[in-house]
């Protein structure tokens, strides 16, 4: 009977691994639904809204990549994950895509199975504090306990700083995000330090009297947060990734949700390959020749999506600084569709 139990456990572990391993193209295509990992619930990139429908910048990207496969952005299924669930997650096939404000790391992009498929949010890991500490820069928090979730690259980020810069601080690790938050509010910790954009969602979405909190001028890492999909599946992968670049590229040209109509009558030959127009770039990676054009009438360019979101036209008010596209000084580049 032990012998029996062992073989239906490893036909299911064979099972698992045969289906994370399947071309995730086909399967989502015969499935008619996108299956998206996000956060449990992180404003401006991945929340229900008051009608419990999932809104954000992430949220968008799963849009994008359903519009792309499916013709459809409504057709995706958020899975709600914990940063200790989410590579987990992507590697048993959970889930076909990952974008839930992950950082894009050496180690995440070559031991965990899994691969970025590019960069849709730069961000950097700062601090937020109670006014009433008195204190204007990170330097001064000698002595200080911290609040941070476990599992991120935040208690690192955070351990090597600290010795550089000579800051002895006390951790206040907690396993879930929004217990983290909670400890924060009731005073359990000094500072909560995570991703600067994170701490802004905090601020505006989770503090009572959000005017008492400020966040700090000094950011002490590189965090870009982008998709990420399983190894292995170049198709997959050539998916999501060019899915992000027609966004970006759709911003670049001035091509918007409100003017992608007029713009299939374009002569400019880089908006006729976007939109299909000029066949090509849909059959060379397996979709209908309009995945670009059903990006952006469903979805926007990034400018549209990252405005909404996260930008000036959000609660968070973030000003786009590196996500800005690289013709405005930021890094925001989109690759040539070619």
């Amino acid at each position: 009977m032990r012998y029996f139990r062992y073989a239906v456990g490893a036909v299911a572990l064979l099972a698992g691994f045969q289906a994370a391993q399947a071309d995730t193209l086909d399967v989502v295509k015969s499935r008619g639904v996108l299956h998206c990992g996000v956060t449990t619930g992180f404003a401006g990139f991945s929340a229900p809204d008051a009608k419990g429908e999932w809104q954000g910048l992430d949220i968008d990207m799963c849009r994008a990549v359903a519009a792309a496969v499916l013709g459809d952005a409504a057709k995706f299924k958020a899975v709600p994950l914990n940063s200790q669930q989410r590579f987990t997650a992507l590697q048993s096939g959970e889930i076909d895509l990952l974008t839930r404000n992950t950082t894009v790391t050496q180690q995440r992009d070559t031991a965990l199975g899994a691969i970025a498929a590019g960069v849709n949010f730069y961000d950097g890991q700062g601090f937020l504090v109670n006014k009433s500490l008195g204190v204007k820069s990170a330097k001064e928090l000698d002595g200080a306990s911290v609040c941070m979730q476990t599992g991120t690259s935040n208690e690192n980020t955070m351990a090597d700083w600290a010795r550089a810069n000579n800051v002895k601080y006390q951790p206040v690790v907690i396993e879930q995000f929004n217990e983290v938050v909670s400890a924060f509010a009731a005073g359990r910790c000094d500072v909560f330090t995570t991703d600067a954009s994170g701490l802004a969602s905090i601020r505006i979405s989770k503090m009572s009297s959000p005017d008492d909190y400020q966040v700090l001028p000094e950011i002490i890492s590189k965090e870009p947060l982008g998709p990420f999909v399983r190894q292995g599946d170049d198709r997959w992968l050539n998916i999501v990734k060019w899915s992000l670049n027609a966004m970006i590229n759709a911003e670049e040209y001035g091509v918007t949700s409100k003017n992608v109509d007029e713009q299939l009558k374009s002569t400019n030959p880089n908006i006729m390959r976007l939109l299909g127009v000029t066949e090509g770039a849909g059959k060379n990676m397996g979709v209908d020749e309009k995945w670009a054009y059903n990006i952006v009438k469903q979805v926007g360019n990034y400018g549209e999506s990252f405005d909404r979101t996260v930008g000036l036209g959000s609660p968070l008010k973030i000003q786009r600084g590196l996500n800005a596209l690289w013709t405005d000084g930021g890094l925001m580049y989109g690759l040539p569709i070619r």
